[in-house]
């Protein structure tokens, strides 16, 4: 198994290996995976200390240091958090404790309480890292920012209560003076026309209310008292540690006008009318800023139109848009003014209400729901009715990442799509804690089966319907916990991708099917493995040569495998899937690419990835009880097979579905129908 790039390097000072053995097993059952070393000599500690250490736990005392020798040592010159582990606790062994530089004491029988302190700790030492790391970037940073501004062809200035502060060769320039020394006494206002100068002063005074109205034109005067038309852009800044005004300035063109336009077009969605994604995203930044220095929450709403797939594939690109751009108008007309509306993909809007927490506008949100369901609208002639389902999160103090909250609503709002719809989701930080728990329990449980050999893996026959006389099977993996109730996959992949164990995960289910393959085609079987791989050895670069050394040292062809991707991995990892499918077709094994047809254009990801084999997302074989279905899961397969493509439909439940598979002339078919997923390779080929 693979090291755990996310693994904690812990020092333990104590004379006991049994009690330094259980302090390693405490932290990985919690999910931490543990790199520990105890230290056995003082000579011991000073070399250990010449690599990165995460943590120190300790006894208050050994035969060779005391815990507050070793606190100094280790404080010196090394930022590792100290934890003493005492027998007893008490306000005064505590106080003693801290004064020495420890983060704290606890009872050493008391795991629960270790854990939480440990996580605590860990925490905050993530956190001293990272703004070691951002003060350093922040310093090169500016001195990048300083070049830049010197040599910049714009005229930028940076204004504190009116005065320059500093301003660049072109600023200097742009108003007749060799040296911008001569600037520095010079206030602002002097520089622009006499008649501008009261507008100058008021728009200087109240710039920072009025939100995006951030420009201001009027007419500015050089040294020798020449008057020309200029664009003054303004925006908060800092310099030299000081709150101040940029100014950025341009002088004004005949094209101004027709720029104007264009900035409005570039900001805005051309279909509904509402800003883009990329701008709504600009805005978040400042709201984050609020957020920060002036305790101000802001809600985001993230709202997902269900079933839209269907809906488009129903009434067309052109009628689904016509259906946006009617949801953008009950938005508008729903929410005051100057709420933050945006089109953020091609089936969601967002909306930012500034000023307010979730639990202030749920009820509002409520009352949009019925509003947009009860809407007749109307597309190519025909009345349509949508629901939408509501993800909520907040921008706050505590929790101001801009991108962290749409991800958050985002994933709410498909979550109660997925459940039915039509419905409203809050962001609950105390839910978040208890997932995050619950996945730490499956990483524990994950490295625990990885050590112990411990995953189950059963096999599906992917049947031929065109005579194909090889025989083929899916390798599911199957985890279960210490009740014996299975783990989803879903969830325990999550929970492995998190932790970076999923890679491990792929090679180990690599290694165990090839040796079974191997020694199931010893006995004449021309037998064929679908292997599903995760995105995390999609991104890795040694795979390929990992495989041919396991398939030389098992004798066995690349041929026997097919290596399958997701679709949606697949193109969010597109360069990573192309370069590893072209080096797996390279060895002579094929490829194979599973939930195909979600996206908006399913087809353009075939032009960059090479695969044999194509399997239809569920959702176009589920119900083909209607002839409009069937004509598309046809029309699907028609495509795929003109580009050369084998096909492959899933989840096959019943014998009603198997004559419209056979005419829609699909290659291979796979379901419960024929054979659930079984312990060993015996489906009788032969006897379909």
């Amino acid at each position: 198994m693979g090291i755990d790039a996310h693994a904690i390097r812990v020092l333990i000072l104590d004379d006991s290996q049994n009690h330094a053995e259980r302090l390693v097993s405490l932290l990985r059952n919690a999910g931490h995976a543990t790199r520990a070393h105890r230290i056995t000599s003082r000579e011991d500690l000073q070399e250990s200390l010449q690599q990165t250490w995460d943590l120190c736990l300790a006894c208050p005392e050994t035969s060779y240091m005391t815990a507050q020798e070793a606190c100094q040592i280790i404080s010196q010159a090394h930022d590792v958090p100290f934890i003493l582990l005492t027998d007893q606790v008490d306000v005064d062994t505590r106080t003693e404790a801290m004064r020495c530089g420890m983060q704290d004491t606890v009872l050493v029988s008391a795991d629960s309480l270790i854990v939480l302190v440990v996580k605590r700790e860990l925490t905050n030492l993530t956190a001293r890292r990272q703004r070691r790391i951002a003060e350093q970037s922040l310093r090169e940073t500016e001195k990048r920012c300083q070049l830049l501004l010197d040599s910049s062809v714009d005229a930028i200035a940076y204004v504190l209560d009116g005065m320059h502060i500093y301003a660049n060769r072109s600023y200097s320039r742009l108003f007749g003076y060799d040296d911008a020394d001569d600037l520095a006494a010079e206030p602002m206002v002097g520089l622009i026309a006499a008649k501008d100068q009261h507008a100058f002063k008021d728009f200087l005074r109240h710039y920072a209310t009025r939100g995006d109205q951030s420009e201001l034109r009027c007419t500015a005067r050089d040294s020798e008292g020449k008057e020309f038309p200029i664009m003054l852009s303004f925006s908060p800044a800092n310099y030299d540690g000081e709150p101040c005004t940029q100014v950025v300035i341009r002088a004004e063109t005949a094209s101004a006008e027709f720029e104007e336009k264009l900035k409005a077009m570039a900001s805005h969605d051309l279909v509904t009318g509402l800003f883009n994604r990329s701008w709504f995203q600009e805005q978040l930044d400042h709201i984050s800023e609020q957020a920060v220095h002036n305790s101000q929450p802001s809600t985001l709403a993230y709202l997902s139109i269900d079933n839209f797939n269907v809906l488009q594939s129903d009434i067309g690109i052109g009628g689904s848009d016509l259906i946006l751009a009617d949801l953008a108008q009950i938005l508008r007309r729903f929410f005051p003014e100057n709420t933050l509306l945006a089109r953020f993909s091609d089936d969601a809007c967002s909306v930012l209400i500034e000023g307010k927490e979730p639990e202030a506008i749920t009820a509002q949100l409520g009352e949009l729901l019925k509003l947009v369901e009860g809407n007749l609208f109307e597309a190519n002639g025909r009345t349509i009715q949508i629901t939408v389902s509501i993800g909520v999160s907040c921008i706050s103090e505590t929790h101001p990442e801009p991108t962290l909250a749409i991800e958050r609503a985002h994933r709410l709002a498909e979550q109660i799509s997925q459940a039915g719809g039509n419905t409203i989701k809050v962001f609950n930080p105390l839910e978040e804690l208890a997932q995050q728990a619950n996945r730490g329990n499956i990483i524990a449980l994950i490295r625990h089966t990885l050590e112990t050999d411990g995953f189950s893996l059963q096999f599906q026959p992917v049947i031929s319907l065109r005579g194909d006389s090889a025989e083929h099977y899916e390798t599911i993996l199957r985890l279960f916990n210490s009740q014996g109730e299975e783990i989803p996959s879903a969830e325990f992949y999550t929970a492995a991708l998190e932790s970076g164990l999923a890679m491990d995960i792929d090679r180990w289910l690599l290694a165990k099917a090839v040796k079974l393959l191997a020694q199931h085609r010893s006995k004449g079987a021309d037998t064929r493995l679908v292997l599903s791989l995760s995105n995390a050895s999609l991104q890795d670069p040694e795979i390929v040569q990992w495989i041919s050394t396991l398939l030389k040292e098992s004798r066995l062809s690349a041929e026997a495998l097919v290596f399958q991707f997701n679709d949606a991995e697949a193109n969010h990892y597109l360069k990573h899937a192309k370069v590893l499918a072209e080096a797996l077709h390279s060895i002579h094994a094929r490829i194979a690419l599973s939930h195909f047809g979600g996206a908006l254009n399913p087809y353009a990801i075939l032009k960059h990835l090479p695969v044999d084999y194509v399997k239809i997302d569920d959702a176009f074989s589920r119900d083909l009880s209607t002839p409009a279905a069937v004509e598309q899961l046809k029309e699907m397969v028609t495509t795929l097979h003109g580009q050369g493509k084998l096909t492959i439909v899933s989840n096959v439940s019943s014998a009603t579905m198997m004559p419209t598979l056979w005419q829609a002339e699909v290659n291979y078919i796979q379901g419960d129908y024929l054979q659930p997923p079984a312990d060993s390779m015996n489906f009788n080929f032969s006897g379909e």
